[in-house]
């Protein structure tokens, strides 16, 4: 059975950090990545990276200031996200997908429960 668990979600004031964790088992995986989301808004990507070679993709609004690493020893996918705004606030995802890698929630097959971040102002 595929489990995919969140930790280290938070309340971070504005400029802050957090650092995720997504603990994986039950099978190996291609790709992976975190998503977000918001009350109200749709599911949206935050960062992924192919789990064979590391390497990885963001959007703009991450880039520069969220990292996303693995460590395959562990099978733990991580996020370091620095320099909080408010508008970071959101359900963060950890997912995992069979094949391939990429920014395209709906090639995801597998997704953790989510973490709460919130970034005070």
């Amino acid at each position: 059975q595929v489990q995919l668990v969140e930790s280290g979600g938070g309340l971070v004031q504005a400029g802050g950090s957090l650092r995720l964790s997504c603990a994986a088992s039950g099978r190996s995986f291609s790709g992976m990545g975190w998503f977000r989301q918001a009350p109200g808004k749709e599911r949206e990507f935050v960062a992924a990276i192919s789990w064979s070679t590391g390497t990885t993709q963001y959007p703009d609004s991450a880039e520069g200031r969220f990292t996303v690493s693995r460590d395959k020893a562990k099978n733990t996918l991580y996020l370091q996200m620095n320099s909080l705004k408010p508008e970071d606030t959101a359900v963060y995802f950890c997912a995992a997908r069979a094949t391939g890698w990429g920014k395209f929630l709906q090639n995801y097959e597998f997704w953790g429960q989510g973490t709460q971040v919130t970034v005070s102002s």
